[in-house]
C-alpha cells in the first residue's frame, strides 16, 4: 500500500514537543547569520523520525519523496532523506546477484538525491543521507559494466553551495570502508582553503577514518599537507593517534 507525503506530514506534526523545537533550533544554528537560519523544525528526536521511516519505507513513491523534501520543516526533509536511503539499500545487489542487477534503479536514485541535494541544508541532513546514497550508488557498476563516474564529487566540490561540499566530502566515508582512499585524498586538498568550520570538519574527519584503515596512507597526506591545514581539520584527522604523534602534527 502507498504511503503519500500528506499521511508522513500528518504524522510527524502530530510528534512535535516544544521544548525539543526549541532544542534542535539552538543545536543548528538557525539564528540570524548562523548556517541554519531560517530552517524551521517540528520538535522531533532522530530515533523517532526513524519509526515512521521504518513503517513506511519502500512504499513511498520517489514523487511523494520530492514532496518530503521541499517541505520547510527539518524533520520532514530527514525523513525523506532517510526514506531515500531504504531505497538505495533496496536496490543495492543482493549476495547471489551480478554486480550491476538494479542497475537502472541505483541510476535513478543517486540521480534523484543529486537534483534535491540542497535540501539537505544541515550537515545531520547530509551525514545521514549521502554515503549511504551517493557512496553506496559509487561503489557498483552501471547496467554497461562501467563504474558511475566519480567527478560528480569533484563537481559538488566545486559548488558554492556549503552543503554540496559537504556532500562531496563525506560521501567519501562509503569509498574509505571500501579501502578507496584516493578521491578523499584528492577531494580533502581540494578543500583544505575552505572558510567554513563544516568542512574543515568534514574533511578532517574524512581523513581520520582513513588513517583508520590506513595509517600509513594518513602520515604520507599528513607529512605533505599538515602544515596548510585549519587547526579543527588536524586535530579531527589525528584523533585516533597516540599522544606523541599527536603533537609532532599539532607543532
Amino acid at each position: 500500500m502507498i504511503v503519500t507525503a500528506n499521511d508522513i506530514i500528518s504524522t510527524l506534526l502530530s510528534m512535535g514537543d516544544e521544548w525539543q523545537r526549541e532544542n534542535l533550533m539552538r543545536f543548528f544554528k538557525t539564528g540570524k547569520g548562523e548556517y541554519g537560519e531560517g530552517d524551521r523544525f517540528i520538535g522531533i528526536k532522530v530515533p523517532d523520525t526513524r519509526i515512521v521511516v521504518k513503517e513506511a519505507k519502500l512504499r513511498v513513491p520517489l514523487s511523494e519523496i520530492d514532496i518530503l523534501l521541499k517541505s520547510e520543516w527539518h524533520e520532514v526533509r530527514l525523513c525523506g532523506f532517510l526514506l531515500l536511503v531504504e531505497e538505495m539499500k533496496a536496490a543495492l545487489p543482493k549476495a547471489r546477484q551480478v554486480p550491476t542487477a538494479n542497475a537502472e534503479r541505483r541510476e535513478e536514485i543517486a540521480r534523484f538525491y543529486l537534483r534535491h541535494a540542497r535540501r539537505a541544508n544541515n550537515w545531520d541532513l547530509v551525514d545521514m543521507s549521502c554515503p549511504k546514497i551517493l557512496g553506496k550508488w559509487l561503489l557498483y557498476p552501471q547496467t554497461n559494466g562501467n563504474m558511475p563516474d566519480r567527478q560528480v564529487l569533484y563537481r559538488l566540490a566545486a559548488s558554492t553551495n556549503l552543503w554540496e561540499q559537504r556532500i562531496a566530502m563525506v560521501t567519501c566515508w562509503m569509498l574509505i570502508r571500501a579501502d578507496q582512499y584516493d578521491d578523499t585524498l584528492r577531494l580533502a586538498t581540494l578543500l583544505l582553503s575552505h572558510p567554513h568550520d563544516l568542512i574543515h570538519k568534514a574533511v578532517g574527519w574524512m581523513l581520520r577514518e582513513v588513517g583508520k584503515r590506513d595509517m600509513p596512507t594518513l602520515e604520507a597526506y599528513l607529512d605533505k599537507h599538515a602544515h596548510e591545514m585549519h587547526r579543527t581539520t588536524l586535530r579531527y584527522a589525528i584523533e585516533k593517534m597516540d599522544k606523541d604523534k599527536r603533537l609532532y602534527y599539532m607543532q
